[in-house]
């Protein structure tokens, strides 16, 4: 088993330069691609001025937000291939940047929202990236979560299973777990709902 987390994000990295190109077309574009619906509604209903998503891939959020001249986008990923393709995908319409979640190169209390949607599994220090996520949301924001999820016995082996793979994934969480995981770092889950029977969406606010 795999004992240096960073191997995750070297993996992660990895792959999806691989498939930056192809990503949208994919097995792993079409399994992402039904819970947008559900991201554009939760950040419609706030009307951020200012919005980061974090795990941006090839941009497919930023580009349905486009139309919505009062939001000022941003995005972050750890693919530089990623990157390349959602800057091909969004032009001058959103600011892009390479970077890990548990460092991101913006200032205290900046964002309004922050979307990470099919991107948290990937996270071998979840409670740094969450923690890092706090610290760049200002204190009355949202923090909105989309990610895979599975009943609990096909969960548990492919938790195991990610753990000894190359694909960069590192885990997939119950709401239950994915709930404890907020609370522990400074937020207040809320609104949790199955998109489909393998993905769900939650809100967060920081604790006040």
């Amino acid at each position: 088993m795999k004992s240096n987390k960073n191997v995750f994000k070297e993996n992660s990295k990895i792959n999806f330069n691989k498939q930056a190109e192809s990503y949208d077309k994919s097995a792993n574009g079409k399994f992402v691609a039904p819970m947008y619906n559900e991201i554009i509604n939760r950040i419609m209903l706030i009307k951020p001025k200012k919005l980061l998503d974090v795990g941006c891939g090839t941009g497919n959020v930023l580009m349905k937000l486009v139309e919505n001249s009062n939001i000022e986008l941003y995005g972050l990923d750890i693919s530089e291939k990623m990157i390349d393709m959602a800057k091909k995908n969004l032009g001058n319409s959103a600011d892009l940047k390479v970077s890990d979640s548990e460092c991101m190169p913006w200032k205290n209390n900046t964002f309004d929202v922050i979307v990470c949607n099919a991107s948290f599994h990937h996270y071998p220090n979840p409670d740094k990236t969450l923690l890092e996520m706090k610290r760049i949301l200002k204190s009355n924001g949202t923090l909105i979560i989309g990610d895979p999820t599975a009943p609990a016995v096909i969960r548990q082996v492919l938790n195991l299973y990610y753990k000894r793979s190359d694909t960069g994934d590192y885990k997939i969480y119950s709401k239950k777990e994915i709930e404890d995981l907020l609370i522990k770092t400074g937020f207040k889950p809320f609104n949790f709902k199955k998109i489909n029977y393998k993905t769900f969406a939650i809100n967060a606010n920081i604790k006040k």
